[in-house]
């Protein structure tokens, strides 16, 4: 079920904003990864060494908590709340059990 794989997703991502290590996050990643915003001017970015550039360049400081994941037969869509407030949604689609689309929607 994907939907083991959106929790992984976002405990690794958690991980990485308290430690400040992004490998396990980026492994997490297929290789042909790519990772787009809805709204902010920024990205997209294709690759995983792209996304973990990014990552490198503009941290992210607050983790997210998942409030609801609905599972499709290749994606989810999970509801998330910052842990300082706001929230939106990501996208996730797999290829060989790791993330190979991750879109992400703030509000």
């Amino acid at each position: 079920m994907t939907e083991n794989l959106a929790r992984a997703h976002v405990e690794r991502f958690n991980a990485a904003v308290t430690s400040g290590d992004w490998g396990p996050f980026v492994a997490g990643l297929h290789p042909d990864a790519v990772m787009s915003f809805v709204g902010p001017p920024v990205g997209p970015w294709q690759g995983r060494e792209a996304i973990a550039a990014a990552y490198a360049a503009d941290p992210p400081d607050d983790t997210i908590q998942i409030t609801g994941i609905r599972s499709g037969s290749d994606r989810d869509l999970v509801d998330f709340t910052w842990s300082r407030g706001g929230g939106g949604t990501l996208t996730l689609s797999y290829r060989d059990g790791q993330v190979a689309e991750l879109i992400v929607r703030f509000g």
